[in-house]
């Protein structure tokens, strides 16, 4: 039985490791439009040592799967250094840590007293009838005006780039969701389950953010893609794209761009939905336009690298977000010198921002002297670096996270409908349910457990 796989991206070439590891002798083949591997996963180190990623810059290491992926292969994951779990935002003029614990959000001055008080009243906020709230409107009835636009809505644009008054909340965040419908409370669940963490033993307990440590490899994310790809060798095809599918009894025909074509049992497609669409296009026009609509806003990532002995001092910790009601041109900015090892050269350091996303893409498709210009002067105006860098890097996705808009879970299950029409047929990847790079291994696994019951 042959399996086809359209993206060697992680999603790709995690599915196809994920069915070897259950049977070592199943003929599969991949098919890569790109001359490279990796997708969104994109490391480049620099004439000058500078490690710049391109795009994911991590994963959390709480989920078991992604950690099991790296065993299996023989990587040896590199946690984030300690420092790095001070996060600011930046609010009314100044850079706020985030506060981890109780007693330091009660102290800190990113939310004004009535908004940290607002907050504390969440224990007694109304619910609603609405069954699928706006990140926006869900932040603001459970927490206050303040509390979503300096908390909730930088997180979004930490995550997803994406525009909260826009983004589903039980889509985007499910847990906040889960949370609400179980406990009434975001706090009291919270609560509840710290309670029950440490009755247990776990010395993980949860907290309100996602948990987990930010965890890497010593020379960049893609050392993940490279090793899966050097594994499956010969049976990825690079520069092979695919033009469209069809048909006939139970095989599956992919019509490859130059002309030729190839015979499958089961196909995987696992690129973009917009790609999916487009592969899908002539075969079942439903699919392909519940796909296409499915939105991937522009978003730039620029590299700066810098002397040190220029700038400090600097910002510690792992970076600062920027809230939308602050109007300025980046999302934010991650000093990935001070998160892992090795990311610049001895004496220098390296500060990678992000620019775009749904909130504005226009402006992640600015031309790269004014693109530099306004990092540039976002950075001075938020952060007083004044300097000039010694070194950038620009970084640019046309099309970058798929956004998760209301509607999202209705989309979803029009598409699974689709899909029972056609056996064999399997969509992946990080358009559906999670974008994170462990959510990508974890749906991955999935699809080669479903994909046992054809062998």
């Amino acid at each position: 039985m042959k399996i086809s796989i359209v993206g060697a991206g992680i999603s790709g070439l995690a599915t196809a490791q994920a069915v070897l590891a259950r049977k070592p002798d199943a003929e599969v083949v991949i098919f890569e439009a790109d001359r490279r591997v990796g997708g969104k996963v994109w490391t480049e180190i620099s004439p000058e040592g500078y490690l710049c990623e391109g795009g994911v810059n991590g994963f959390l290491n709480k989920i078991p799967r992604t950690l099991e992926l790296c065993s299996e292969i023989g990587l040896t994951p590199l946690p984030a250094s300690s420092s790095a779990a001070k996060r600011y935002v930046f609010s009314g003029g100044e850079l706020h840590q985030l506060p981890e614990k109780p007693a330091e959000f009660l102290a800190s001055h990113l939310l004004s007293v009535p908004g940290r008080l607002r907050v504390m009243c969440e224990l007694f906020a109304g619910g609603t009838d609405n069954p699928d709230e706006t990140l926006a409107e869900f932040g603001t009835r459970r927490l206050g005006r303040e509390a979503f636009e300096r908390l909730i809505d930088p997180m979004a644009s930490g995550v997803f780039a994406g525009d909260a008054t826009k983004m589903s909340v039980k889509s985007c965040f499910p847990r906040l969701h889960e949370l609400e419908a179980e406990y009434g409370s975001l706090i009291r669940g919270l609560i509840k389950l710290q309670m029950k963490a440490r009755k247990e033993g776990n010395k993980d307990t949860p907290g309100p953010g996602p948990g987990g440590r930010l965890t890497s490899f010593s020379n960049g994310m893609s050392a993940l893609t490279d090793t899966l790809a050097l594994r499956l060798g010969s049976r990825i095809h690079t520069a092979a794209p695919v033009a469209g599918i069809s048909r006939n009894n139970k095989l599956y025909t992919l019509h490859m761009a130059d002309g030729t074509d190839e015979e499958t049992d089961l196909l995987i497609l696992a690129v973009p939905a917009f790609a999916q669409s487009s592969i899908l296009q002539e075969y079942e026009p439903e699919l392909a336009g519940l796909l296409n609509g499915i939105e991937y806003p522009a978003l730039s990532v620029v590299c700066l690298g810098y002397r040190e002995d220029r700038i400090a001092p600097y910002l510690d910790g792992f970076g600062f977000l920027v809230p939308a009601v602050e109007q300025r041109s980046i999302l934010g900015t991650i000093v990935d010198s001070n998160v892992f090892p090795g990311r610049a050269p001895e004496g220098y350091a390296l500060f990678r921002t992000m620019v775009g996303g749904a909130r504005t893409p226009q402006l992640g498709e600015l031309p790269d002297d004014q693109l530099l210009d306004r990092v540039r002067a976002d950075l001075k105006d938020l952060t007083g670096l004044t300097a000039e860098p010694e070194f950038a890097r620009i970084f640019r996705h046309e099309k970058a996270i798929p956004q998760y808009l209301v509607g999202h879970a209705a989309r979803l299950e029009a598409i699974e409908r689709l899909l029972e029409k056609h056996p064999g047929l399997v969509l992946t990847g990080n358009a559906y349910r999670g974008v994170s790079l462990n959510e990508c291994v974890v749906n991955a696994w999935k699809t080669a457990q479903s994909l046992v019951l054809h062998f």
